[in-house]
């Protein structure tokens, strides 16, 4: 019969290290709590996260390759305007930016984001019972990513980043390249967005356009995936421990192990299976864009801002307590 042994506190120089309310003893067990001298920077990703990470840069490559390689594609003409092939001459159904998919999931794609989240955070027994601590947590870090999602691509002070960014490279509205609608306008309405543009019949030109559909696709599908990685470790028993920086600079691992009170559950049905189906679609709509839609470098801006909000919302914690006690981290 063998022994079960009794957690111990953490200690550096035989002098305990405290629990703060950054690291709350009610959520994180002492047992789980490893020091590290020497350890790597709490702002890295563990392994299993860096494989997960690795996961949109191949995409964005594999779909680059294919559309260099296809037949379909090479042959198929190019619109720089629209960032993709017309209508006539697309060389798959999914290369046409009226396909189902596109439409019904993709442009209304943070709904998609917010639907899978509200089905984790309520179904999922990891998160705890009632208005938990970790609830909230998840909330606030979902209210964060949202609001990068509002500057980049809806709002910024008034428009969002994208159009500033394409302004700020030298693009602007077809129209004010006319002379008479130029003298027309005020000078309020010269400061166009890509959607007040369109939606005058003038076409986006001259700059340099992120992909929106690259940041949308990665922004909500990584956000899906690290809130529910802990559920999925913890359902299949796995260890893969964060790193993290405690009140006094020390470097600490935080593992996350099974809870007793949810043994019985099952998470990768309760909450998860949802989520995991909306951030598959993603993923697989972000091979097409990256097959059929946009310049090699706009999807690649496109991933660097997406990753750029996921980093402050699920890295940069681990290594600022202060930062921590508002967003905590997934899965403690």
């Amino acid at each position: 019969m063998s022994t079960r042994r009794k957690p111990t506190s953490p200690t550096a120089n035989g002098q305990p290290i405290p629990l703060t309310s950054t690291m709350p003893a009610s959520s994180i067990r002492s047992s789980s709590i490893r020091t590290h001298p020497a350890a790597r920077s709490p702002f890295f990703p563990t392994r299993l996260e860096a494989l997960l990470i690795a996961i949109y840069p191949a995409t964005l490559i594999l779909g680059s390759v294919f559309s260099i390689l296809s037949p379909a594609s090479r042959g198929a003409p190019y619109s720089a305007t629209s960032q993709s092939h017309p209508p006539e001459f697309a060389p798959s159904y999914f290369a046409q930016k009226r396909n189902v998919f596109n439409v019904y999931f993709v442009k209304v794609g943070w709904f998609w984001t917010t639907l899978a989240f509200a089905v984790f955070l309520v179904f999922n027994p990891g998160l705890g019972s009632g208005l938990s601590v970790r609830r909230i947590r998840a909330t606030f870090r979902y209210s964060v990513v949202t609001l990068w999602w509002v500057f980049v691509t809806q709002w910024f002070f008034g428009p969002p980043l994208i159009d500033r960014g394409f302004r700020f490279t030298g693009g602007q509205c077809e129209l004010l390249r006319d002379p008479e609608a130029r003298q027309e306008m005020s000078e309020t309405r010269e400061y166009f967005t890509a959607a007040a543009c369109k939606g005058v019949g003038g076409s986006w030109k001259g700059g340099h356009d992120i992909s929106g559909h690259v940041f949308l696709l990665i922004l909500g599908s990584a956000l899906l995936w690290f809130e529910f990685l802990p559920a999925l470790t913890r359902a299949e028993g796995l260890r893969d421990g964060r790193r993290i920086m405690l009140d006094d600079g020390k470097v600490a691992t935080v593992a996350v192990e099974k809870d007793p009170d949810a043994e019985k559950e099952t998470p990768t049905k309760q909450g998860v299976k949802f989520s995991l189906g909306v951030a598959a679609l993603m993923w697989w709509m972000l091979l097409m864009t990256a097959a059929y839609f946009h310049t090699w470098f706009e999807k690649f801006t496109g991933l660097l801002v997406a990753f750029s909000g996921l980093w402050a919302v699920y890295f940069l914690p681990r290594g600022v307590p202060a930062v921590r006690a508002v967003l905590g981290m997934p899965g403690v």
